[in-house]
């Protein structure tokens, strides 16, 4: 079923799960939160709000916690996404089901409408729209998205009968038995939000759906095998990035055409550089002669020196790559100045502001 084959038949209303730190993407997170982070030339959230509005959201609840006053200076009121936004911070963490909680006194809808519920490290190509009609269709009081993946051992799985019912939520297990999981796009009845307990910490996955479960209400999982990636990682955000360069994922917050590259305000890159595999060009970095960029993110201001090798990496903003270095799936933090000669390669992150003298670090033994 596509994108566009089914439309919600009124505005819906969505709370938007965006309180957590981000840890195992630091350091790019140690000043901005991950739903903040710039993604193939927007914020991340960008995408996901494009694509909300144009399923019928009307106004969505922001659930914030860590800095969250970051999040209304990025959104403001919602107007510029043809939204209504709102925030609804925790003061401390209470869990997904605390903070669907917390931020369900904010909502306007009556008892018995659907509530979209989104979680803001997602990249999902799934027609919410579709979801929400089966949700609707057959009265149940969640629905979740089920994505189906190669390895479900690492995520725990989702069972379903035939007809689409949740039997079961299954933690890591080394023979799962099947490859569908949670996807974290939820539609719950707002009648149902309102039984998690107010103000308490609470888990969705351990807590809220098998004691719905267990307690006889329908719990439907709407499972398709469309793109679907959590971007919790420095290697899952940059392949997001570059996947929706590439239009591998359409969004219509991609601020140009989609292709091998994208070059944000005042990017200059040589003619003699190579910049290819969706990599995104920040506004007023540069890339010097003889260098090649490949699937990467270059943060605002940042330089790549000439003859440099960037592959699968991420370079934040103000950082500089001296000539000759080469960086694979790497991170260089803010303001980091990498020289001369180093290799850099592995998951290797370079804190902001760090800078390595010329050879400091090698992976091979020629200079």
């Amino acid at each position: 079923m596509s994108e566009s084959s089914l439309r919600s038949p009124e505005p819906l209303e969505a709370i938007l799960l965006v309180g957590g730190q981000g840890t195992r993407l630091r350091p790019l997170t140690l000043r901005t939160p991950k739903p903040l982070l710039p993604t193939a030339g927007v914020p991340f959230l960008a995408h996901m709000l494009a694509k909300a509005q144009a399923h019928g959201v009307r106004r969505i609840v922001f659930a914030t916690s860590y800095r969250a006053s970051m999040f209304a200076d990025a959104f403001g009121d919602g107007e510029a996404f043809g939204l209504e936004i709102v925030y609804m911070t925790e003061e401390t963490p209470l869990g997904t089901g605390g903070a669907i909680r917390n931020a369900a006194e904010a909502l306007t809808c009556p008892q018995d409408a659907p509530v979209l519920i989104l979680n803001g490290d997602i990249l999902s190509g799934h027609d919410i729209s579709a979801q929400v009609d089966f949700h609707r269709s057959r009265g149940a009081a969640v629905t979740l998205h089920l994505t189906e993946v190669e390895d479900p051992s690492r995520f725990g799985c989702v069972p379903t009968t035939p007809d689409g019912v949740v039997t079961a939520f299954l933690e890591k297990t080394p023979n799962p038995v099947t490859n569908r999981i949670n996807a974290g796009c939820y539609v719950f009845q707002r009648s149902v939000i309102d039984l998690i307990p107010q103000g308490e910490v609470v888990s969705v996955e351990r807590e809220t759906f098998p004691g719905l479960i267990e307690a006889g209400q329908m719990v439907l999982g709407y499972a398709d095998a469309s793109y679907w990636l959590d971007v919790g990682t420095p290697a899952a955000f940059v392949q997001g990035s570059t996947d929706l360069v590439q239009g591998r994922l359409e969004s219509p917050a991609l601020p140009g055409a989609a292709g091998e590259s994208l070059l944000l305000d005042g990017a200059v890159v040589s003619p003699e550089a190579k910049v290819t595999g969706g990599t995104v060009v920040g506004a007023r970095a540069t890339v010097e002669a003889g260098a090649s960029v490949r699937g990467s993110v270059l943060a605002d201001d940042c330089v790549v020196g000439c003859g440099a090798v960037v592959v699968d990496s991420v370079v934040g903003a103000g950082a500089h790559v001296a000539p000759g270095a080469v960086l694979r799936g790497v991170v260089v933090g803010d303001g980091a100045r990498i020289g001369e000669g180093n290799e850099l390669t592995s998951g290797l992150r370079i804190w902001p502001g760090v800078s390595l003298p010329e050879c400091s670090v090698r992976f091979s033994s020629d200079v």
